[in-house]
């Protein structure tokens, strides 16, 4: 029997919160800093990951599973979502081969946080994530600092 390889991409973004309370989560970790409005945490790794992964696994998208007019997911923590995903893909058959991320942050820094939000992401997933912060050097709504985004490419396999 052939193995089934699939490669899924996912994009996440979202602009800053009015709330000056609301947390800013990224990769699962609180920062300090304004939070991103969202209808679940705003987590745009987290988010971006779990799409990747339901793309190439061909199990929808995350609006699909969690969509952001139900209640039921305001203010839900994303890397139970992204657990949810894994719980997914694992009973379809699908084994998380990786996942690597590109995050769009002017600010704030991310690099001492990559490591944490590595180890988050990848337990939640059930494969290796890795995470690489990236600025737009001041272009566009991105580089103006209105907002942070999240590209993500997944390798799935059948098992």
């Amino acid at each position: 029997m052939t193995a089934v390889t699939r490669v899924g991409v996912g994009f996440d973004v979202h602009r800053f919160a009015a709330d000056p309370e609301r947390p800013l989560v990224l990769g699962g970790v609180v920062l300090s800093g304004p939070g991103l409005a969202g209808h679940s945490d705003g987590d745009v790794i987290t988010h971006a990951v779990a799409d990747a992964l339901l793309g190439a696994s061909g199990l929808g998208d995350l609006g699909t599973h969690f969509p952001d007019d139900d209640p039921a997911w305001a203010g839900a923590d994303s890397l139970a979502l992204l657990r949810a995903v894994a719980r997914l893909l694992d009973g379809d058959g699908w084994t998380v081969g990786n996942v690597d991320c590109a995050v769009v942050a002017e600010a704030p820094r991310l690099a001492a946080y990559r490591t944490e939000m590595v180890e988050r992401l990848s337990a939640a997933a059930g494969g290796p994530v890795s995470v690489k912060p990236k600025r737009s050097e001041g272009l566009g709504a991105l580089g103006r600092r209105e907002g942070i985004a999240c590209y993500a490419v997944a390798l799935v396999t059948r098992r």
